[in-house]
Protein backbone atom coordinates (compact mmCIF):
# COMPACT_ATOMS: atom_id res chain seq x y z
CA UNK A 1 0.00 0.00 0.00
CA UNK A 2 1.28 3.53 -0.95
CA UNK A 3 2.46 5.50 2.07
CA UNK A 4 0.80 8.82 2.92
CA UNK A 5 2.62 12.14 2.57
CA UNK A 6 1.74 13.01 6.17
CA UNK A 7 3.54 11.76 9.24
CA UNK A 8 2.93 12.84 12.82
CA UNK A 9 6.63 13.55 13.33
CA UNK A 10 7.33 15.62 10.19
CA UNK A 11 3.90 17.21 9.81
CA UNK A 12 2.20 18.03 6.49
CA UNK A 13 4.35 18.52 3.43
CA UNK A 14 4.24 22.23 2.43
CA UNK A 15 2.55 22.95 -0.87
CA UNK A 16 4.75 24.34 -3.63
CA UNK A 17 3.49 27.46 -5.45
CA UNK A 18 2.41 26.83 -8.99
CA UNK A 19 4.32 28.14 -12.01
CA UNK A 20 1.45 30.48 -12.86
CA UNK A 21 1.59 32.00 -9.39
CA UNK A 22 5.36 32.49 -9.61
CA UNK A 23 5.08 34.13 -13.02
CA UNK A 24 2.37 36.46 -11.77
CA UNK A 25 4.41 37.41 -8.72
CA UNK A 26 7.51 38.13 -10.81
CA UNK A 27 5.42 40.25 -13.18
CA UNK A 28 4.03 42.28 -10.27
CA UNK A 29 7.53 42.76 -8.81
CA UNK A 30 8.88 43.90 -12.16
CA UNK A 31 5.97 46.33 -12.61
CA UNK A 32 6.54 47.85 -9.17
CA UNK A 33 10.26 48.27 -9.89
CA UNK A 34 9.47 50.05 -13.16
CA UNK A 35 6.95 52.37 -11.51
CA UNK A 36 9.35 53.26 -8.70
CA UNK A 37 12.20 53.82 -11.15
CA UNK A 38 10.05 56.11 -13.30
CA UNK A 39 8.99 58.09 -10.22
CA UNK A 40 12.60 58.51 -9.08
CA UNK A 41 13.78 59.39 -12.59
CA UNK A 42 10.96 61.92 -12.96
CA UNK A 43 11.95 63.70 -9.75
CA UNK A 44 15.56 63.89 -10.92
CA UNK A 45 14.46 65.11 -14.35
CA UNK A 46 12.28 67.85 -12.82
CA UNK A 47 15.15 68.97 -10.59
CA UNK A 48 17.57 69.21 -13.50
CA UNK A 49 14.89 70.98 -15.55
CA UNK A 50 14.48 73.63 -12.86
CA UNK A 51 18.23 74.03 -12.58
CA UNK A 52 18.58 74.35 -16.35
CA UNK A 53 15.97 77.11 -16.53
CA UNK A 54 17.57 79.02 -13.66
CA UNK A 55 21.08 78.72 -15.09
CA UNK A 56 20.18 79.53 -18.68
CA UNK A 57 18.24 82.68 -17.75
CA UNK A 58 20.74 83.74 -15.09
CA UNK A 59 23.64 83.52 -17.53
CA UNK A 60 21.89 86.13 -19.70
CA UNK A 61 21.65 88.35 -16.63
CA UNK A 62 25.30 87.93 -15.65
CA UNK A 63 26.47 88.84 -19.15
CA UNK A 64 25.15 92.34 -18.41
CA UNK A 65 25.78 92.60 -14.66
CA UNK A 66 29.04 91.82 -12.92
CA UNK A 67 28.77 89.03 -10.38
CA UNK A 68 30.92 91.12 -8.03
CA UNK A 69 28.40 93.97 -8.16
CA UNK A 70 25.63 91.42 -7.73
CA UNK A 71 27.18 90.17 -4.50
CA UNK A 72 28.51 93.44 -3.05
CA UNK A 73 26.12 96.23 -4.07
CA UNK A 74 23.86 97.40 -1.24
CA UNK A 75 20.95 98.59 -3.41
CA UNK A 76 18.38 96.66 -5.41
CA UNK A 77 16.53 98.81 -7.95
CA UNK A 78 16.19 96.76 -11.17
CA UNK A 79 13.05 98.57 -12.36
CA UNK A 80 14.26 102.10 -11.62
CA UNK A 81 15.99 104.42 -14.06
CA UNK A 82 19.21 104.15 -12.05
CA UNK A 83 19.55 100.39 -11.81
CA UNK A 84 21.33 98.54 -9.01
CA UNK A 85 21.50 94.78 -8.55
CA UNK A 86 22.75 94.07 -5.03
CA UNK A 87 21.33 90.73 -3.98
CA UNK A 88 22.51 91.27 -0.40
CA UNK A 89 19.59 93.66 0.00
CA UNK A 90 17.10 90.83 -0.53
CA UNK A 91 19.28 88.22 1.12
CA UNK A 92 19.46 90.20 4.36
CA UNK A 93 15.66 90.21 4.67
CA UNK A 94 15.54 86.49 3.94
CA UNK A 95 18.18 85.68 6.55
CA UNK A 96 16.55 87.98 9.12
CA UNK A 97 13.17 86.25 8.90
CA UNK A 98 14.87 82.85 8.90
CA UNK A 99 16.85 83.69 12.04
CA UNK A 100 13.71 84.86 13.85
CA UNK A 101 11.88 81.71 12.76
CA UNK A 102 14.67 79.49 14.10
CA UNK A 103 14.73 81.38 17.41
CA UNK A 104 11.04 80.52 17.76
CA UNK A 105 11.00 76.99 16.32
CA UNK A 106 14.26 75.40 17.54
CA UNK A 107 13.75 75.73 21.32
CA UNK A 108 10.02 75.02 21.16
CA UNK A 109 10.48 72.14 18.74
CA UNK A 110 13.25 70.53 20.77
CA UNK A 111 11.35 70.76 24.05
CA UNK A 112 8.16 69.43 22.49
CA UNK A 113 9.98 66.59 20.75
CA UNK A 114 11.71 65.64 24.01
CA UNK A 115 8.38 65.69 25.84
CA UNK A 116 6.66 63.52 23.23
CA UNK A 117 9.56 61.09 23.15
CA UNK A 118 10.31 60.70 26.85
CA UNK A 119 7.39 61.93 28.94
CA UNK A 120 4.12 61.73 27.00
CA UNK A 121 1.91 58.68 27.27
CA UNK A 122 1.40 56.76 24.01
CA UNK A 123 -2.22 57.89 23.62
CA UNK A 124 -1.28 61.55 24.14
CA UNK A 125 1.66 61.25 21.76
CA UNK A 126 -0.46 59.70 19.04
CA UNK A 127 -2.96 62.54 19.48
CA UNK A 128 -0.61 65.53 19.66
CA UNK A 129 1.77 64.54 16.88
CA UNK A 130 -0.85 64.27 14.09
CA UNK A 131 -2.39 67.53 15.30
CA UNK A 132 0.99 69.26 14.95
CA UNK A 133 1.51 67.78 11.52
CA UNK A 134 -1.84 69.25 10.45
CA UNK A 135 -0.24 72.68 10.76
CA UNK A 136 1.95 71.79 7.79
CA UNK A 137 -1.20 71.37 5.71
CA UNK A 138 -2.53 74.87 6.35
CA UNK A 139 -2.14 77.08 3.24
CA UNK A 140 0.67 79.59 3.62
CA UNK A 141 -1.64 82.36 2.40
CA UNK A 142 -3.73 81.81 5.52
CA UNK A 143 -0.60 82.14 7.65
CA UNK A 144 0.27 85.37 5.85
CA UNK A 145 -3.06 87.02 6.60
CA UNK A 146 -2.94 85.59 10.14
CA UNK A 147 0.35 87.43 10.61
CA UNK A 148 -0.84 90.69 9.04
CA UNK A 149 -4.37 90.97 10.44
CA UNK A 150 -4.18 89.15 13.76
CA UNK A 151 -0.67 88.95 15.19
CA UNK A 152 0.65 92.32 14.00
CA UNK A 153 -2.00 94.39 15.87
CA UNK A 154 -1.32 92.33 19.02
CA UNK A 155 2.44 92.88 18.75
CA UNK A 156 1.92 96.59 18.05
CA UNK A 157 0.06 96.94 21.34
CA UNK A 158 3.20 96.19 23.39
CA UNK A 159 6.09 96.87 20.96
CA UNK A 160 6.40 100.61 20.24
CA UNK A 161 7.47 101.50 16.71
CA UNK A 162 6.46 98.20 15.14
CA UNK A 163 5.50 98.87 11.53
CA UNK A 164 2.42 97.31 10.00
CA UNK A 165 4.63 95.40 7.57
CA UNK A 166 7.59 94.03 9.50
CA UNK A 167 10.04 91.15 9.64
CA UNK A 168 9.45 90.28 13.30
CA UNK A 169 5.89 88.96 13.01
CA UNK A 170 6.70 87.32 9.67
CA UNK A 171 9.59 85.45 11.28
CA UNK A 172 7.44 84.37 14.24
CA UNK A 173 4.75 82.98 11.95
CA UNK A 174 7.31 81.18 9.81
CA UNK A 175 8.68 79.67 13.03
CA UNK A 176 5.20 78.35 13.79
CA UNK A 177 5.02 76.94 10.26
CA UNK A 178 8.29 75.01 10.48
CA UNK A 179 7.59 73.75 14.01
CA UNK A 180 5.90 70.50 12.82
CA UNK A 181 8.93 69.59 10.69
CA UNK A 182 11.34 70.05 13.58
CA UNK A 183 9.12 68.28 16.12
CA UNK A 184 8.35 65.31 13.88
CA UNK A 185 11.91 64.63 12.74
CA UNK A 186 13.45 65.29 16.16
CA UNK A 187 10.94 63.04 17.91
CA UNK A 188 11.58 60.25 15.40
CA UNK A 189 15.33 60.57 15.99
CA UNK A 190 14.89 60.46 19.77
CA UNK A 191 12.52 57.49 19.61
CA UNK A 192 15.13 55.62 17.55
CA UNK A 193 17.58 55.71 20.46
CA UNK A 194 17.72 52.18 21.96
CA UNK A 195 15.99 51.64 25.29
CA UNK A 196 19.17 50.03 26.61
CA UNK A 197 20.76 53.49 26.83
CA UNK A 198 17.81 54.79 28.83
CA UNK A 199 17.86 51.76 31.13
CA UNK A 200 21.59 52.21 31.70
CA UNK A 201 21.02 55.86 32.63
CA UNK A 202 18.22 54.93 35.04
CA UNK A 203 20.49 52.31 36.60
CA UNK A 204 23.06 55.03 37.28
CA UNK A 205 20.46 57.11 39.07
CA UNK A 206 19.54 59.56 36.31
CA UNK A 207 16.10 61.10 36.41
CA UNK A 208 13.90 61.01 33.32
CA UNK A 209 14.78 64.64 32.51
CA UNK A 210 18.52 64.01 32.94
CA UNK A 211 18.23 60.94 30.73
CA UNK A 212 16.49 62.93 28.03
CA UNK A 213 18.95 65.82 28.12
CA UNK A 214 22.25 63.97 28.71
CA UNK A 215 21.67 60.62 27.00
CA UNK A 216 18.82 60.66 24.48
CA UNK A 217 19.43 64.10 22.94
CA UNK A 218 23.19 63.60 22.38
CA UNK A 219 22.53 60.14 20.95
CA UNK A 220 19.98 61.59 18.51
CA UNK A 221 22.05 64.69 17.74
CA UNK A 222 22.52 63.97 14.02
CA UNK A 223 18.79 63.55 13.40
CA UNK A 224 17.88 66.56 15.55
CA UNK A 225 20.41 68.78 13.78
CA UNK A 226 19.16 67.59 10.40
CA UNK A 227 15.65 68.60 11.51
CA UNK A 228 16.94 72.09 12.33
CA UNK A 229 18.56 72.46 8.92
CA UNK A 230 15.48 71.15 7.14
CA UNK A 231 13.39 73.70 8.99
CA UNK A 232 15.90 76.38 8.03
CA UNK A 233 15.61 75.45 4.36
CA UNK A 234 11.83 75.58 4.66
CA UNK A 235 12.01 79.02 6.28
CA UNK A 236 14.36 80.40 3.61
CA UNK A 237 12.01 79.34 0.83
CA UNK A 238 8.78 80.58 2.42
CA UNK A 239 6.95 82.92 0.04
CA UNK A 240 3.42 83.99 0.89
CA UNK A 241 3.96 84.96 4.54
CA UNK A 242 6.74 87.40 3.69
CA UNK A 243 4.98 88.58 0.53
CA UNK A 244 1.90 89.54 2.58
CA UNK A 245 3.27 90.57 5.98
CA UNK A 246 6.94 91.56 5.57
CA UNK A 247 6.61 94.39 3.05
CA UNK A 248 8.14 95.04 -0.37
CA UNK A 249 10.81 97.64 0.40
CA UNK A 250 14.16 96.46 -0.93
CA UNK A 251 16.67 97.60 1.68
CA UNK A 252 19.27 96.11 3.98
CA UNK A 253 17.35 94.54 6.84
CA UNK A 254 18.90 95.73 10.11
CA UNK A 255 15.76 96.32 12.17
CA UNK A 256 13.20 93.51 12.49
CA UNK A 257 10.55 96.03 13.55
CA UNK A 258 10.50 97.43 10.02
CA UNK A 259 9.54 95.86 6.73
CA UNK A 260 11.93 94.68 4.05
CA UNK A 261 11.80 92.61 0.90
CA UNK A 262 13.02 89.03 0.75
CA UNK A 263 14.09 87.00 -2.26
CA UNK A 264 10.79 85.15 -2.48
CA UNK A 265 8.63 88.25 -2.00
CA UNK A 266 10.57 90.03 -4.75
CA UNK A 267 9.99 87.12 -7.13
CA UNK A 268 6.26 87.24 -6.39
CA UNK A 269 6.16 91.01 -6.81
CA UNK A 270 7.84 91.06 -10.22
CA UNK A 271 6.13 87.94 -11.49
CA UNK A 272 2.77 89.69 -11.20
CA UNK A 273 3.95 92.70 -13.22
CA UNK A 274 4.09 93.23 -16.96
CA UNK A 275 7.75 92.91 -17.83
CA UNK A 276 9.23 92.16 -21.25
CA UNK A 277 10.75 88.70 -21.22
CA UNK A 278 14.04 89.90 -22.65
CA UNK A 279 14.47 92.78 -20.20
CA UNK A 280 17.12 92.71 -17.52
CA UNK A 281 14.48 93.30 -14.84
CA UNK A 282 12.76 90.08 -15.89
CA UNK A 283 16.06 88.19 -15.78
CA UNK A 284 16.64 89.29 -12.18
CA UNK A 285 13.83 86.92 -11.19
CA UNK A 286 15.95 83.96 -12.26
CA UNK A 287 19.14 85.37 -10.75
CA UNK A 288 17.37 85.76 -7.42
CA UNK A 289 15.85 82.30 -7.78
CA UNK A 290 19.28 80.80 -8.49
CA UNK A 291 20.62 82.46 -5.33
CA UNK A 292 17.77 80.98 -3.32
CA UNK A 293 18.33 77.55 -4.90
CA UNK A 294 22.04 77.66 -4.05
CA UNK A 295 21.28 78.69 -0.46
CA UNK A 296 18.74 75.96 0.23
CA UNK A 297 20.81 73.35 -1.62
CA UNK A 298 23.85 74.16 0.52
CA UNK A 299 21.74 73.78 3.68
CA UNK A 300 20.48 70.39 2.52
CA UNK A 301 23.99 69.21 1.65
CA UNK A 302 25.27 70.32 5.04
CA UNK A 303 22.41 68.50 6.75
CA UNK A 304 23.19 65.32 4.77
CA UNK A 305 26.90 65.55 5.67
CA UNK A 306 26.16 66.27 9.30
CA UNK A 307 23.78 63.35 9.60
CA UNK A 308 26.26 61.01 7.93
CA UNK A 309 29.19 62.29 9.98
CA UNK A 310 27.63 62.14 13.44
CA UNK A 311 25.03 59.41 13.00
CA UNK A 312 25.22 56.77 15.71
CA UNK A 313 24.72 53.14 14.64
CA UNK A 314 23.26 50.90 17.36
Amino acid sequence: MKSSSYSPEAGPVPLQPSDAFLRRRHAIDASIRIVLFVAAALSVFVTFGILYVLLSESLKFFTQVSIIDFLTDTQWTPVFEEKHFGIMTLLSGTLMTTAIALVVAVPAGTVLALYLSEFAKPRLRETVKPFLELIAGVPTVAFGYFALLFLTPIFQSFIPGLARFNLLVSGVVIGIMILPYIVSMSEDAMRAVPDSLREGAYALGFTRLQTGLKVVTPAALSGVTAAYLLGMSRAVGETMVVAIAAGQQARIATNPLEGAATITSYIVQLSMGDLPHDSIAYQTIFAAGLTLFALTFSFNLFAFWLRKRYREAY
